[in-house]
Order: structure tokens, then sequence, then C-alpha cells
């Protein structure tokens, strides 16, 4: 037996060392593939300044003299603005100043020709001078470039691997096999001329929603790197799941990518795949130069049939789980190729019901999707953090969706959205050549099929991304719909797809399930609840704006920003009154002033008198106005299925449409759109005086209270009423209507204040009303608004008597965040209205931006004490100490 025992030890540490071996060869074969970003130290210089051409241009020989330096990605006029050629274009009127900019104001320049004597009219040249490392030598090559805008010839090395009739599309990529023509271990120059898009291109637009740069964006706008593989490249693994609802016991997974032989040899190999612990190959033969898409189904695979899987969620649903995946191809004995990538194991599901609404649901579970409208820098300038930090600005309003209009963001920006349980929903753009289909030639057929299929490429091993939009404003004509949805079927793209973001019939694939029926001028807070299905005509195909149905893009109209924002981005002498200077910072087409949003402002809370007084009652006007949007909403799930504030952000400093502005500022808007989307939300409906409580959480929440209350202008106490009741998840329950009451003063207070059983306040509302009935015009609506018929009156705010608070402080550091704590007591009998709290650098500093508040724009009760926090990044602080600035309605 100890003989045995000796020869089964020696056995066993022969083994040992034989797997260690083995592992150490495999790891020594397993390295990632090697990539070389082509990010600084780029030369760019109009073609008017250069007689040389592409072979030349692209050798040592040729040494740039007078060119710019900048980074890629940058578009050309980015550049020239980092190089002070022109001032910032953001400020004032700076941007009309700029050569090329001479479209009329409001207008979609996308549609427009630009002018002969428009610097960017002639191709500008992107050169770079780059070394690849020795180490690639004997390996297969690859050239990427994430995004040309919009045409563009190639040359490496003196060699032309690439023309403007091939690359072609702003939505396009592209990976070049620049084996034998790149050198290792030498200087290596790329140079690329690029040419603007023409009003006749599939390019980029941003509608109505600003102006655009002189350049219409041309360049090399996205990243560009060298990177290596063996024979076969693997690209864009993707994992699509099936889930077994509602009990979610068991998951179906297929996992596919593409595969790329770089040689011009047949080759033979294997693909494996590691999910965790679960393992699955097969044998791929590949012709020369052949790219195939190769997939393992859960059929063949009975592995990839997972039981009681850890499922990925929206972060409001629960937890939005990854799971890691490897693949790598082998051939040869060694690894050609592999990738190391995340996934989340979800199913999304979408039916269309009676009366065209659409309903969505994750994982077997109902979800009203609220959301806002994405817009990226007008110079599509990347900036990861600050992309980080508008993020976090959705998900701590509440908003579980981020809506993509043609603007396909980076990699990381849907990393992150997968990571943090944000749902995407992406499609093409609407308002130029996108949707000018019967000016198609055969060159734009082919390029918007390849844009499509380099898009869904990307998107399609995102979990996030939840949904895809085949047209914007209309729904593609046959010819064209079937063409997408062709490739989206090739390439097993995993969720619902929706002909256009409006209820216009597809006339291939039928009705679309949503609606695009605005408003998008100011509605008074009524309008979204008192609008209902057939209730009040079309205000476009679909009905009208109101709490019904699925609206994909829609809102109160201007986000006048804080007084702070409008004093960064125009110059003293126009801050007050209101004049062209504001409107060229409002929005193009019939949105190129403010004058509804003012008139309403004026008549609602009395004329503003300047700058201070206009954009304090903008922020009340926001606030209930975006409020009253998202309650109407919430309130009414699911004959309300989705809505989509139009918009979330800005490109450039804005007037309307945005949840915080492009200093990420966070006024009104944003805090009215936090309130409405409280887990636990007591609310008031407009339309019938009634109050409700919505649960937007998926527990059940039982013991509640909902305290309600009514008082005058001087606070005195005229209704008073708790109701004790439970909260189902994801539920809307009606609690009570208002009684008629005796005595109110034409301007009063509706507050709502819910705790749960152990007397935790868990949600709270506070509304201004007036006893003059706010009515609507319905006759004359339109598109994009409904006419106020009669306003509100909430001239008494004005009459508030004056209140002194007390406010104390205290900041404590918390990893890379600073978190200040800020208690605010008022000791009077009266009201204090619409208290607004900053932290700033100091004292009289600038406020420290982005921060989030746990609640702003409050009021507080005689008598009541508040304890909120302010989040912020310590570096934000620098030096200085911070310091608490509070200011409201009738503060002293």
């Amino acid at each position: 037996m100890k003989k045995l025992g000796r020869a089964c030890l020696s056995l066993l540490l022969l083994s040992g060392l034989l797997t260690t071996f083995l592992a150490a060869q495999s790891a020594k074969a397993a390295r990632p593939a090697e990539k070389l970003p082509l990010q600084d130290g780029w030369s760019l210089q109009s073609s008017g300044k250069v007689d040389e051409g592409g072979e030349l241009l692209s050798t040592t020989k040729f040494q740039p003299k007078g060119w710019y330096e900048v980074s890629v990605p940058t578009t050309v006029f980015a550049a020239l603005v980092k190089h002070k050629v022109y001032p910032d274009p953001d400020y004032g009127m700076n941007l009309r100043q700029a050569k090329g900019v001479t479209y009329p104001i409001g207008s979609n320049f996308s549609n427009i020709p630009m002018q002969q004597d428009s610097p960017y009219l002639i191709p500008w040249w992107y050169r770079k001078e780059f070394v690849v490392p020795e180490g690639f030598q004997g390996k297969t090559l690859w050239l990427n470039f994430g995004g040309i805008n919009y045409r563009a010839n190639i040359w490496l090395n003196g060699k032309q691997i690439a023309d403007s009739n091939d690359v072609a599309g702003a939505w396009r990529t592209y990976e070049f096999n620049v084996t034998g023509i790149a050198k290792p271990g030498a200087a290596n120059v790329l140079a690329v001329q690029v040419f603007s898009p023409t009003e006749n291109d599939l390019a980029i637009t941003f509608v109505d929603w600003n102006p655009a740069p002189p350049d219409k964006n041309m360049g090399l706008w996205r990243y560009v790197e060298v990177s290596t593989s063996g024979p076969v490249a693997l690209r864009y693994p993707t994992v699509v799941s099936k889930v077994d609802s509602p009990a979610n016991e068991q998951a179906h997974l297929t996992v596919t990518a593409l595969l790329k032989n770089g040689t011009d040899q047949p080759v033979k190999g294997v693909l494996k795949g590691n999910i965790e612990k679960i393992s699955f190959e097969q044998e791929v033969e590949l012709a020369p130069k052949e790219s195939k898409d190769v997939a393992f189904t859960s059929e063949q695979f009975a592995q990839l049939n997972l039981s009681h899987p850890e499922l990925w969620w929206p972060a409001q649903m629960g937890a939005p789980t990854l799971h890691p995946l490897h693949l790598e191809f082998v051939t040869g004995g060694k690894i050609s190729d592999q990738s190391n990538s995340r996934f989340g194991i979800r199913q999304v599901e979408s039916q269309v019901l009676s009366e065209n609404q659409r309903t969505f649901s994750i994982n077997g579970k109902n979800i009203l999707i609220r959301g806002g409208g994405w817009s990226p820098d007008m110079l599509l300038r990347e900036n990861s953090q600050r992309l980080k930090e508008e993020l976090r600005y959705v998900q701590d309003m509440g908003l579980n969706t981020i809506r993509l209009e043609g603007k396909l963001e980076t990699k990381e920006f849907f990393d992150l959205a997968d990571e943090r349980g944000i749902l995407i929903m992406a499609g093409w753009c609407c308002c130029d050549h996108w949707e000018h289909w019967p000016k198609w030639s055969p060159a734009d057929f082919k390029i918007a099929e390849q844009s499509l299929r380099d898009q869904i490429y990307r998107l399609r091993g995102h979990t996030s991304v939840f949904a895809w939009l085949n047209g914007s404003d209309n729904p593609p004509p046959p010819d064209v719909e079937q063409t997408y949805l062709k490739v989206e079927k090739e390439l097993l793209w995993p969720n619902p797809t929706v002909s256009s973001a409006t209820a216009k019939v597809a006339p291939y694939s039928g009705p679309s399930g949503v609606k695009m029926t605005g408003p998008y001028e100011y509605v008074a807070p009524s309008y979204w609840t008192v609008d209902k299905v057939h209730s009040n005509g079309q205000c476009n195909q679909g009905g009208c704006g109101g709490a019904y149905g699925f609206n994909t893009e829609t809102s109160m109209g201007p986000a006048v920003p804080p007084l702070e924002s409008i004093q960064a981005m125009l110059p003293k002498e126009h801050w007050w009154p209101i004049d062209d200077w504001w409107d060229f910072h409002a929005g193009g087409g019939a949105f190129k002033d403010l004058h509804v949003f003012t008139e309403a402002l004026n008549a609602r809370f009395g004329t503003a008198n300047s700058l201070e007084d206009y954009t304090a009652k903008a922020q009340m006007q926001s606030y209930e106005g975006v409020r009253a949007m998202f309650e109407a909403y919430g309130r009414n799930k699911y004959t309300s299925n989705g809505v989509i504030q139009w918009m979330l952000n800005n490109a450039w400093p804005s007037n309307i449409w945005h949840l915080y502005d492009f200093y990420l500022r966070p006024g009104g808007g944003y805090f009215g759109a936090k309130t409405a989307m409280q887990p636990l939300h007591p609310l008031y409906g407009y339309d019938d005086h009634s109050i409700w409580l919505v649960s937007s959480q998926y527990t059940d929440a039982k013991g509640l209270k909902l305290k309600v209350r009514v008082l005058n202008l001087d606070a005195s106490e005229k209704y008073s009423q708790t109701f004790p009741l439970d909260a189902a998840a994801d539920s809307t329950a009606k609690v009570a209507e208002l009684p008629a009451i005796a005595g109110l003063s034409t301007t009063y207070f509706l507050d709502l204040r819910l705790e749960d059983a152990a007397g935790k306040p868990v949600g709270s509302n506070f509304y201004w009303l007036s006893t003059k009935a706010e009515t609507l015009d319905w006759e004359k609506s339109n598109w994009y608004t409904t006419p106020t018929a009669s306003y509100a009156d909430y001239t008494g705010l004005a009459q508030l008597p004056k209140v002194k608070l007390k406010v104390s402080e205290r900041t404590e550091r918390k990893g890379e965040d600073t978190v200040t704590h800020v208690t605010v007591e008022n000791p009077s009998r009266n009201l204090a209205f619409f208290v607004r709290l900053k932290v700033n650098k100091g004292k009289g500093g600038e406020e420290i931006l982005p921060v989030l508040w746990q609640d702003n724009y409050i009021s507080l009760l005689p008598g009541e004490k508040r304890d909120l926090t302010a989040t912020y990044a310590t570096g934000a602080l620098g030096t200085a100490k911070p310091e608490v600035a509070v200011s409201g309605i009738n503060l002293e």
C-alpha cells in the first residue's frame, strides 16, 4: 500500500507539473489581441493648402509644415476651435461669426448646400506618423476606423487602401487588412482625405435641436486603431438569451460571433467558448478572405440551457448582472484571436395592443418606459468623465431609458448602460436624407444597408439596448424596411424592432404601436391628464400627447436654465431683456424663440421684471410642467406604456428641451422629474382633483400612511386627512378625490406626505394650485402645442411673507466623492416657498457642478426642518471650502 501510495503521489506530482506547464503555455498563447490606438500626434490641414497627393503625404518624405496638431477623434471644426482659430462656438453668437455659417438661423443645415466659399466644401487631410511595434511582425494587421464623416480616400505608406466610393457613410465602421502594407518595427504614415457630407448624404443632423457647425461635423469623428490577430480575426461576440417567464427558471442562450479570414488561403480551426464554468466549441472552415457568422444554439449545445440563471434587470427592477464570455479561435494549435466581453441574461418582449399601444416587458415583467432623448456634443467631442456624470444624473432622476435618435454613441456609453442597468432605445434619425427615400440613389441604398449592418453588429451584444427604430418621423417604404428587417434577422438582432417613432402605419410591417404626437412647445400641466384617448382629436397621427400609449418624444416645451447658466452662455449686455441672442439659443423650425413659454409665465406668475425674476419663475414653470407629464404617464400605466421627454440634454447651451442644462446644472425640470419618479409616489390629478399613489418598485409595500393637507397662501390649514393604504408592486391606485373646500385663497397649496409602516418618510409632493381654472383650447391644437385658453393665477406667490431660514452644514469625504449635509429649518409661521440650495467653491465662488442633490427647489411648512445631502466629486472642490448658498421666492 505504501509503494502504491508513493507511485500515486509521483503520478499526481507529475500530473500537477504537466498541468502547470500546459496552463502556462496556454496562457502564453492566449495573450489578448494587441491594439495600437492612433489617438495623438495627428496633423490636420485643408486640401486648399496642400499641393501633394496621398501617395506622397503618406510617406516619411513629406514633412507637414503649418499643419494643425490634433488628436483623433475630432471633427475639423472642433480641431480649429481647440486651436482658437475660432472663439468658443457655444458662447453668445460666436458660431455665426465662423466661416461657413451662412445658413439661415433656425434652419436645418443638413438639408442645405454649403456655400461655394465655405472652407469645408473642399476635403481636409488627416495625417499620422506612427511606429508599428516590432512584435506585430508575422501577424495579420487590421486598420480600424470607428467613424468617418462622410467620404474618404485612405493611403498607408504610399499605397491607397480605400477610396471615397467605398468609404462613404457617417454611420459606417471600417476595418482594412493592411498586412504587408503596414511595416512592423518601422515608421508608418497614414493619410486620410476626408470630404464633408452634402445635403444628399446619409450623414449626421441635429434637426431643430440646435445649430449645426459649419463643417457639418466632417472628419475622423470616432477612434482609429491598428489591431492584430492570427490568420483569423474574431469580431462582435454576442449572447442572445431567451428566458422562460414568468418563473424565470430557465434561460436558453445562443452565442454568436463574426470570424474573418485575413489570408488568401482556406483555414480550418475550432471556435471555443466559455461562460463561467460552461464550455462549448465547434469546428469551422473559412474560405480565403471569407467572413462568416458562427453561432452556438441551445438546441445544438445542451450546456447553453441554464437552470435558475442570474438575470440582468434594469436598475429599477433589480440588479443588472453581467456574465463573462470568453471566445477564442484556434487553428494549427495556436490561438488566432480571442475576445473577452460581458453580457446579461434577459429577454425583451413587446406587443401591440388595441388602440395602437405598444407594451414592453423584461423577463416577463411589464415596465413603463420613462426616458429622455439624448444629444451628443454639437462638435461631437467625446468626454468620458462627462458621460459618466450624465448617466449618473439619468439614474438620480429615476429615468430608466435613454432614446438615441440617430446619435449612436460610443462603446463606452453602451458599456456603462449595460453595467448600470439603463435601457437604450436606438434607431435612425429624421429630417434629412435618411428619410428622403424617393431621392435615394443606388449608392444610398447600399450605404444605408451597410450602415445598419455595422451598427447592429456593434449594438446587438449590449444588454441595455432593448429596441431599434428603423425610422423616426416616418416609417421606411417597403423596399427599405424589408432590407432593414433582413439585416436584423441575419445578424440575430435579439430585440423588438419598430418601424418608426410615429403612429404612421408602415406599408410593409403595419402599426408601430407608438406615437409621436408632441407637444414640444409649452402646455399647461393639466394637458397630460385632460387629454384622453379619442377625446381631443388629432394633434398628429395617433392623437395628442396625453398620457396614453407610448409617446416617443414629447415635452412641456422650453427649459430656461437657472440664472447662472444664462450668464454663462450670453454676454452681460444681452442678459435682460430677452432678445435675439436668447432666441439663437432656442431651437429651430417652429421653436426659434420663447414667446409661448414667456407669455404663459407672465400670465401665471406675474410679468417678469428682471433676469433673476424670470429665471426663478421659469424654474417653477418647468418643475410643475415636467412633473405633470411624468406623473400622468405613471398614473395611467398601463394604458400609458412609455414616455420619452424631449430632450434629456443639449448639444450646446440651450433654452429649450432638457432636464439638466449644458453646464450640468440641474434646474426646476430636473427636480420635477425626480419628484415624479419616486419609487413610491403620491400625486395630484389635475383633471379630477384626485389623489393617487403610484408604485414604480417591484416589491409590495404594506402599512403605508398618506397625509393630505391643503393650505392657504398664509399657510393656514384648510383640509387634512390621513389615508392608510398598501401599494402592490408596479401599481397605480386612486386614493381619494379632494372635496370642495370653502375659503381658499386664489393661490393655494397641496402637501402630500407618505410614510411606511415604521413612520419613515418614503414619498412626498408639494403643489401650488389656483382657484382660477386653467383650460386648454383644443380646437387650436397643432402638431407641437395646444394653446392655453385661460391661465391659472399664481400671482399671489409674490405676496408671500418673507421668511428667514436656519441653515447648518457639514461636509465629509466618501471615497472619490464629497458629501455636504445641509439642514434647513423654517422657524416662522409662514411657508418658505421653492427654496433652492447650492454648494459653492467658497463664499461667493462658483457652484460646484455636477452635483447630486437628494432634493432641491423645496418648500418648507411652518416649523419644518429637512436634512438634505449634496454629493459631488472631491476634485471639483479643489482647495476651496464648500459653502452652502440658499435662495427662494420669499426668503429674506
